[in-house]
């Protein structure tokens, strides 16, 4: 190899190396058209200091808060949680196509209605909007998210009656639309795939629970302090599975005597409702993690065995004429 020729190729092979690191710098990972809604998103809310890793100069990528899709990079994830932001949920979220997971929460400045816009992003997985001062009706467009595993609206100001289009969420796991001011009565769910963990404690429901309700595998019921009444017995039997069950604070009226329990029953609480009868002798072979039926009008006495001595009087008094251990004797 000549001396020209050796010159030549070390000059290219510099040139190359020289060229790399601008390279490296190009390659950034985030799509374009995510960046500018998320920085659309930013400044909506006044570029708040919560979200200062959002730069234009960096990919969007590593900004915190987000997560990218390794193999796309397109956004999946969209945590906006515990800060000083305020003002409305933008429409500009809806411009992020491949979201799955879309969280505000613990953000109490946060306010305005749920963005029909929201309706738009089919991958969702999950939605969490919760801890908020968020207002309006829950949304039915939530009934056209299909891959929607997780609802929770929960610790806000929404009001209206619960949409029955909710039912039609066939890949839903839980819901919770608790701690709101939501009205009206609880809808006939024909729930056709899986079954949810529906949790609607602390608003302001009436009436009874649908009898449809009796058709369905539960693990966890939570609709406690409403304003909720009549029977509630076909809720349990032997065949279910639910282990969670928190009705308390309604005005829940029935026999509890021949009540089937499942086995699978965890965790039972009916306090201050208008229950009457006796407790069952079945409910010895119970392994309660909580139990609680004070304040209705329970008679009898207590069946003795199993955990049911575990539990503190207060589990038990205020009932109607209900005696024996823990209470005094009958």
């Amino acid at each position: 190899m000549n001396t020209t020729t050796t010159t030549l190729l070390l000059l290219a092979l510099s040139l190359l190396f020289l060229s790399l690191p601008t390279l490296s710098l190009s390659a950034e990972r985030c799509n374009s058209h995510d960046k500018k809604v998320l920085l659309e998103i930013k400044q909506s809310f006044g570029n708040p200091y919560l979200l200062a890793s959002w730069v234009s100069s960096n990919d969007c990528c590593d900004w915190y808060q987000v997560e990218c899709d390794p193999t796309t990079n397109r956004i999946i994830s969209l945590t906006i949680f515990a800060g000083n932001l305020s003002g409305k949920i933008p429409a500009a979220v809806g411009d992020l196509p491949y979201l799955q997971t879309l969280i505000f929460r613990k953000l109490s400045n946060l306010t305005g209605t749920i963005p029909s816009a929201i309706a738009k992003l089919s991958h969702l997985k999950m939605v969490r909007l919760s801890w908020t001062n968020l207002t309006g009706p829950v949304p039915t467009f939530f009934a056209k998210l299909k891959n929607l595993t997780f609802l929770d609206l929960s610790f806000n100001d929404l009001t209206g009656s619960i949409p029955p289009e909710l039912g039609q969420l066939t890949n839903l796991d839980a819901i919770h639309l608790d701690r709101n001011k939501l009205t009206g009565v609880i809808p006939e769910w024909i729930f056709t795939g899986t079954v949810p963990d529906i949790y609607l404690s602390h608003n302001n429901l009436t009436g009874p629970i649908p009898k449809s309700f009796g058709y369905y595998n539960y693990t966890t019921l939570d609709f406690s302090r409403n304003m909720l009444s009549g029977d509630l017995s076909f809720i349990f039997g032997s065949n279910k599975t639910v282990q969670i069950v928190d009705f308390s604070r309604n005005k829940f009226e029935f026999n509890l005597s021949n009540v089937v329990f499942p086995a699978s029953l965890t965790s039972l609480d009916l306090n201050h409702n208008k229950i009457f009868g006796s407790l069952p002798e079945e409910l010895t072979t119970l392994d309660f993690q909580y139990l609680n039926v004070s304040y209705n009008r329970l008679c009898g006495k207590i069946p003795v065995g199993g955990k049911l001595q575990s539990f503190a009087a207060t589990s038990y008094f205020h009932n109607r004429c209900l005696c024996g251990a823990p209470l005094p004797a009958c």
